[in-house]
């Protein structure tokens, strides 16, 4: 099947519908009323669940709050992807593996607020408040807004620490229960953020916890001022910040949830950048002489997830079949655009855990008919394919694709029905496992390869929200286990070849694709990058 003729009459219609859009939006009065030549507005897709990470793996929310708001003991260097310093200046590991010293920056200041003045600078404690509220069940502000700690849990961060202690006010000590490669790393990714102890306790003595994720205070480069529903979040610069940044005064979240009025917006200079440029508008940003369009590898995987609770799903043969059902080629033409690569496994070329030689499954619908009626499934049968009501990176049109995959399950005698709701209702239907199968992805919080096997298929990510199969698989986890045993990543790697194969063998899932990442801004913005390894940074964003 040919998709070029959708790819060019796609395009024409964005032409238009961007033509229109500009007519209509005109200088809208939410955006003008906060318009300032030292402010950036970024032109973003959606409402935030909260403003911590930690409570939510969204990029919605990860992009508003992980590296505007805070900052962690680790950071990653976006060009090299080493572990760098962050909130902590150093750091040594005993012998052993198994303990972790930090060495804590001096004069770091916490946000100065309408609703909270610090009367200290960071230390000791607010690491240790921040790491105990996730990892000790029993913290007082452990079960504050849910309780839920999704990548976190995922990765059994807080079940691998065993203790962490206040040295002195500027040293701090963790003690890990067994040794494990990617720990530094998870300490560095969006999730690890550091709170204000101090803060906590006014509100814990307020009796007003619950506010510590809607009213952040954090040490980042901007400082939380304002947020209305469906229309912005606003954030003043932070102005005793510690690094280096640029002379933005204001930030701004701009929430239009079209792609298309984004791109309007963009056009019109009513925002400065946009989240999430759909494929078939590259061309246009591209063609724009006030535009910049930037483009990067993603560390990411697009996959159809099937509920593996739930029966016929829950038999190998039965996802295999399905898998075979679709014509990957075609979704790559009619979804991607030539912006991404077929998938073969859930790891991107661009990690050293990748498997160059791993088959994914072939298109064979005779075979997959044939297999789903040896296994019970038979002509007719219905099932629900969950689709985003977001572009991601990994996924831009998450509802095309059910349709066009509907198309193909009915040639097998598959009757599939598309389900979609609001990101949010979405994604809580979702942690209750209502699916039978949902198109959905992932995108790499560090550049190790855990990040990947760990959050989307250990028995652990279950409860935690990641693991949208819902498998659970003891050998699976046996050999995730052992590859963060050793650091030696020929070690690693062999230890991972062996889960790649056990994945397709079992299909939980079906990798469809790797996705690049694309940033659009206007050409008078500078500094932005864009970030492999998680959300959003506007601290060294300014305008000429």
């Amino acid at each position: 099947m040919n998709y070029a003729w959708l790819a060019s009459s796609s395009v024409m219609f964005f032409s238009m519908l961007v033509t229109i859009s500009l007519t209509l939006i005109g200088c809208s009065p939410e955006t003008s009323e906060y318009q300032q030549p030292n402010g950036i507005i970024y032109c973003s897709e959606g409402n935030p669940a909260s403003f911590n990470p930690q409570l939510d793996t969204s990029g919605t929310t990860v992009d508003v709050s992980s590296h505007q708001i805070y900052d962690r003991l680790l950071d990653f260097d976006l060009v090299t992807g080493e572990i760098i310093s962050g909130l902590a200046s150093s750091w040594i590991t005993s012998v052993d593996g198994l303990t972790y010293t930090f060495q804590l920056r001096k004069d770091i200041a916490f946000h100065s607020t309408g609703y909270f003045t610090p009367t200290r600078s960071f230390d000791a404690d607010d690491v240790v408040f921040s790491f105990n509220r996730w990892r000790d069940k029993n913290h007082p502000y452990h079960d504050v807004s849910g309780g839920r700690y999704p990548y976190i849990n995922s990765v059994g961060l807080g079940d691998l620490i065993t203790d962490i202690k206040r040295i002195n006010r500027y040293r701090v000590e963790i003690t890990l229960v067994r040794p494990e490669s990617s720990f530094l790393a998870n300490l560095a990714t969006d999730f690890s953020i550091i709170l204000s102890a101090e803060y906590a306790e006014k509100l814990a003595a307020a009796g007003t916890p619950d506010l510590i994720d809607t009213r952040p205070v954090g040490t980042g480069p901007f400082k939380f001022n304002s947020f209305r529903q469906d229309r912005y979040v606003r954030f003043d610069a932070h102005p005793e910040y510690w690094r280096e940044r640029s002379t933005t005064q204001q930030l701004i979240f701009d929430i239009t949830p079209s792609s298309s009025l984004r791109l309007a917006k963009l056009m019109t200079g009513e925002c400065d950048s946009m989240a999430f440029p759909t494929h078939s508008q590259l061309d246009i940003i591209r063609k724009r002489k006030e535009l910049t369009l930037d483009e990067k590898p993603g560390l990411n995987i697009g996959f159809w997830a099937f509920n593996t609770t739930k029966p016929p799903f829950d038999k190998p043969e039965v996802r295999r079949a399905l898998a075979m059902a679709i014509d990957k080629n075609a979704l790559m033409e009619a979804i991607y655009f030539g912006s991404a690569i077929p998938a073969t496994s859930i790891i991107p070329p661009s990690s050293w855990a990748f498997q160059p030689d791993t088959r994914s499954s072939t298109f064979n619908p005779l075979a997959a008919a044939k297999l789903l009626r040896e296994n019970g499934v038979e002509e007719g049968f219905s099932m629900t394919i969950w689709a985003m009501p977001v572009e991601r990176a990994y996924n831009p049109n998450a509802m095309k694709m059910a349709e066009l995959m509907q198309r193909y399950l009915r040639n097998v005698g598959i009757d599939a029905n598309i389900v979609s709701y609001e990101w949010s209702t979405f994604r809580a239907r979702l942690n209750q496992g209502l699916h039978d199968s949902v198109l959905i992805g992932w995108s790499a919080d560090n550049g190790d390869p855990d990040n990947f096997f760990r959050p989307l298929l250990t028995c652990s990510a279950i409860a935690s929200g990641t693991n949208r199969a819902r498998w659970c698989s003891k050998e699976y986890d046996k050999l995730i286990d052992q590859a963060l045993n050793y650091t030696a990543q020929e070690d690693r790697a062999y230890f991972y070849s062996k889960a790649i194969e056990l994945i397709n063998e079992q299909m939980p899932l079906m990798p469809i694709a790797h996705a690049f990442r694309y940033q659009a801004y206007r050409d008078n913005v500078t500094g932005i990058e864009i970030n492999p390894y998680g959300g959003i940074q506007f601290r060294n964003v300014g305008k000429q």
